[in-house]
């Protein structure tokens, strides 16, 4: 199993636009089959170091994570983020 995480820091943080980018994500729960687990989180700290979503996934294989990075509905999800974040880090890990 592969575990894709992504932390994203918006230009906008507020708890609205925070709300609002999280449901997109949350959105591909069920529309890309290469996701076998999804989980999308808000920050609660705020701190000066601190993200202000995640987003977690897991995939059967590189392979399935790679189809996952081209899915049309995760390129749609791509378009969002890259209007709205202002940074991200990630992290992909064998489980």
């Amino acid at each position: 199993m592969i575990t894709h995480i992504v932390l994203f820091k918006l230009k906008d943080n507020s708890p609205e636009s925070v709300e609002r980018t999280a449901a997109v994500l949350r959105a591909m729960e069920g529309q890309i089959e290469q996701i076998k687990f999804i989980e999308v989180g808000l920050d609660v700290l705020h701190s000066e170091r601190s993200y202000d979503i995640a987003l977690i996934t897991k995939h059967d294989s590189m392979e399935d994570l790679q189809a996952y990075q081209v899915h049309p509905v995760h390129k749609k999800v791509i378009e969002h983020m890259t209007q709205v974040r202002e940074a991200s880090v990630s992290v992909d890990f064998v489980s």
